[in-house]
């Protein structure tokens, strides 16, 4: 089971979801959950319009509601977080995660309006895992530029003194030594970035594979607050 958390005004977000999860697991189930009345409205009457199975909306907020209170496998909740105090980040992702299956996974993410730059951090059901950044590598200027769509977590962090603050210049610093492998285009220049910051000592996870394609994973304690 899967949870599109705070879908926003109209649910094609998590239509969207539905779609691409069904592609590669048939059976699986999609929830969408809103906290105003209207907007889950909107997704019944969407639902109902298309007629699919395994795709559902209902009320609620980061208890997760399901049927019989089944424990659900990935929550995804973007630009959600970022509309509350940065207090009460630690408390809803505890919500949410106790809410999981044993090898769930909550997304609390953040991207720009038009999905070119997005970052989010994994949490489980023992806490933050990792932080990843995806960027639309022809656009970007520096890896620096995602500073402003960091999780609620996060933004406030990168500030001298935090290691937030710390991975995203050393990460411009690669990205600047990089700049003559843009000759050969800016995937090139991105990849060297990328294994310049693994070779210096961060604890990136995953590899090339992921990086081709502008996106970077980096274990929690390398920038947690």
């Amino acid at each position: 089971m899967v949870v599109d958390l705070g879908y926003g005004a109209t649910p094609v977000t998590t239509v969207e979801l539905h779609d691409r999860l069904r592609r590669v697991s048939p059976t699986v189930e999609v929830i969408g959950i809103e906290i105003d009345p209207a907007r889950v409205a909107a997704g019944q009457a969407v639902q109902r319009a298309l007629g699919r199975s395994g795709l559902s909306f209902r009320r609620g907020g980061f208890e997760i509601p399901t049927d019989g209170g089944v424990p659900v496998t990935v929550v995804r909740a973007f630009n959600v977080l970022r509309q509350y105090d940065e207090s009460a980040i630690a408390s809803a992702w505890a919500r949410m995660a106790s809410r999981l299956t044993p090898d769930g996974i909550v997304v609390d993410g953040t991207c720009d309006e038009l999905g070119r730059i997005s970052t989010w951090v994994t949490i489980d059901r023992t806490g933050p895992v990792s932080l990843t950044s995806s960027l639309r590598l022809r656009d970007l200027p520096t890896p620096g530029a995602l500073a402003p769509r960091l999780p609620k977590a996060l933004i406030h962090r990168n500030v001298p003194g935090e290691r937030m603050y710390d991975y995203l210049r050393a990460w411009d610093t690669a990205w600047t030594y990089a700049a003559p492998l843009a000759a050969y285009g800016v995937r090139h220049r991105f990849l060297e970035s990328v294994r310049s910051l693994d070779a210096d000592g961060w604890p990136i996870l995953g590899g090339p594979s992921r990086w081709r394609l502008g996106e970077v994973t980096v274990a929690w304690e390398a920038v947690a607050p």
